[in-house]
């Protein structure tokens, strides 16, 4: 650069190019390193004034200079204070998550199972969906559901039920009586919140399934208002009970819990729980993911059936897929399958 000003002469305003060395630095430099590089180049330009007079920097050059270092500097601090804010706003969310969507290892409660979770938006506030699988004297039971709103309040009240149902579903043998009780949480959850100025009545959609020990052809099935879940094995797709009862925290309103079915399940099928964020994932071009026309090629391309891990990686991909990678809503995934042997490899 210096070499062309002694070749050009007054022509070539080195200016304009010193301010871009700062401003590039801003972007990708600590404050303090783009600091120097700011006074890098006021320092050049002063050499370049006394040395090479002719390339003509003027005063107003050098104040212009100022300014774009100092805005370099604070743009700079900005970066980092956001990237900061951003890896807080991370963190402080998985470890909200962590509480309600504790991790499940391998082959828990006896049956092979996987679960993910995909944040819409890092700085979106965390939703209220939640899963768990338990380990109990009388089988597997699973729950997947969705808490009404946003932020804080909705993770409160996703704690207050999924704590309800790790310990009745642990100790009650009746799912009807586990049932009620995750109702009867959430309503004394509510009727807290409102005692601490919080107003708004909450609920949530779920489903619960048990899977007993003693029937290995059954799952039973409790549908808080809760889209059914769908089960792809050998003889297809087709849909559990759905929506057949109020939301968790409404018994109330029509006098009962959900009522109890149970349904036939076989070992080489594999039931996919999922909330709103799957089913109502949207293009761009605003249609809906069409998930069990998906689930029924897929069932088509592999009559064998499907592992629940490998079944949600492929679901997850197809709805970001469809999506272009532009989630509206948190998703989450829940999928269950009795052991396919006697010694199953729960990586499988």
């Amino acid at each position: 650069m210096i070499f062309l000003v002694g070749e050009l002469g007054p022509s070539i305003r080195v200016v304009n190019w010193l301010l871009m060395v700062p401003l590039l630095a801003a972007g990708v430099c600590s404050p303090w390193m783009t600091a120097f590089f700011a006074v890098l180049v006021l320092g050049l330009n002063r050499w370049i004034d006394v040395v090479h007079p002719e390339a003509v920097i003027r005063t107003e050059d050098f104040l212009l200079q100022v300014t774009a270092s100092v805005l370099a500097v604070l743009t700079s601090i900005l970066r980092v204070r956001a990237y900061t804010y951003v890896r807080h706003l991370q963190s402080s969310a998985e470890a909200t998550r962590e509480v309600i969507l504790r991790p499940i290892p391998p082959g828990w409660g006896g049956v092979d199972s996987a679960a993910r979770y995909q944040a819409a938006d890092v700085e979106a506030q965390v939703g209220g969906d939640f899963y768990d699988v338990l380990d109990t004297p009388f089988g597997a039971r699973v729950v997947l559901g969705d808490v009404q709103g946003k932020g804080l309040p909705a993770v409160s009240t996703a704690g207050a039920v999924t704590g309800a149902f790790r310990e009745a579903g642990y100790h009650e043998r009746d799912l009807d009586v586990v049932a009620w009780r995750m109702d009867n949480g959430l309503v004394r959850h509510n009727r807290l919140r409102e005692a601490c100025g919080d107003d708004m009545e909450r609920f949530a959609t779920a489903v619960v399934l048990a899977f007993p020990e003693n029937d290995a052809d059954v799952v039973e099935v409790v549908n808080f208002g809760h889209e059914g879940p769908l089960v792809i094995g050998p003889q297809g797709v087709r849909r559990l009970p759905e929506q057949a009862g109020a939301p968790i925290g409404m018994a109330d309103l029509v006098g009962m819990t959900p009522a109890v079915r149970r349904v036939p399940f076989g070992r080489g099928e594999t039931v996919l729980l999922v909330t709103d964020g799957v089913t109502e994932a949207r293009s761009p071009t605003g249609e809906y993911f069409p998930l069990r026309t998906w689930l029924e090629r897929l069932a088509a391309d592999e009559p064998a059936g499907v592992a629940p891990a490998r079944l949600l990686t492929l679901v997850l991909d197809a709805v970001l897929d469809h999506t272009h990678g532009r989630l509206t809503d948190d998703v989450a995934l829940l999928a269950v399958r009795r052991p396919t042997d006697t010694h199953p490899d729960p990586r499988a």
